[in-house]
């Protein structure tokens, strides 16, 4: 079997897992395993996503600017704390098991206060993500910064490089592969932030739409939020992989 064969072979087993998954769920339903209002059929919840399309994708828009803009802020803050960290030993040691603690901490558990803080407009949610999408982008990026050759960096300095030299020209380009790690796991929260915050209130946004099909007690229609979300954290995920052949093309040719 050539090479092409076995990728193409090993992307299609998730395929038939989800086909496996289908026809077991369609089978319960139509044998009537579970009623109809508790376990729609996957046919059901196609016809809803397809009959309010239009208001999805109205909230779809809201609750994708609120994870791009939180994500943005949670990068870029994740940026200039992890400089610090790596530049100040004492500040690494200080900030660090707070940041381990700050995963303690449910996040439906923080979205109540934030709304309690901040109202019910945009920023408690941004918050939420920001909280959501900070600690593996951080993480990524200090695991990146330690395992830098020791060798690279006395290279440079006897060479005369400053610290800002050494940290552009070597410390960052050695982390983008811890980076994109942690920042493919924070683009696939940022989404489900996002509609967890808006579950406590707002205008609109995927997780407004979830709580009003809820309590009508419209299950096709939340099974149909659901797979969206899911649907775009995939794409996420897609995005962030491209973004990271662009920045490290590099690094597809080592691996091919």
């Amino acid at each position: 079997m050539t090479k092409r064969s076995r990728s193409i072979t090993s992307k299609l087993y998730p395929f038939a897992l989800i086909a496996l998954l289908l026809a077991i769920w369609s089978g319960i339903s139509y044998f009537g395993v579970l009623p109809g209002y508790m376990l729609p059929s996957p046919w059901a919840v196609a016809r809803a996503f397809v009959k309010d399309f239009g208001l999805l994708m109205d909230h779809t828009r809201i609750s994708l600017w609120e994870s791009f803009l939180g994500l943005f802020c949670s990068t870029a803050l994740a940026f200039v704390l992890a400089v610090l960290m790596d530049r100040f030993l004492f500040l690494h040691r200080s900030v660090y098991p707070l940041l381990v603690l700050t995963q303690t901490v449910p996040s439906i558990a923080i979205a109540p206060l934030l709304v309690l803080w901040f109202g019910y407009g945009l920023t408690p949610k941004v918050l939420l993500i920001v909280i959501v999408c900070f600690f593996p982008t951080v993480i990524g990026l200090l695991s990146g910064f330690a395992a830098v050759d020791r060798d690279v960096i006395r290279l440079f300095t006897s060479m005369g490089a400053s610290k800002w030299q050494i940290l552009w020209q070597v410390k960052i380009p050695s982390a983008l592969p811890h980076f994109f790690s942690g920042f493919r796991i924070a683009a696939s929260y940022s989404i489900v932030g996002a509609v967890v915050a808006e579950w406590l209130g707002g205008e609109g946004g995927l997780g407004v739409y979830m709580t009003r099909v809820r309590k009508s007690y419209a299950f096709d229609k939340m099974f149909a939020v659901i797979f969206l979300v899911s649907i775009i954290s995939l794409l996420l995920l897609k995005l962030v992989g491209w973004a990271e052949k662009k920045a490290m093309p590099y690094n597809q040719k080592q691996k091919s």
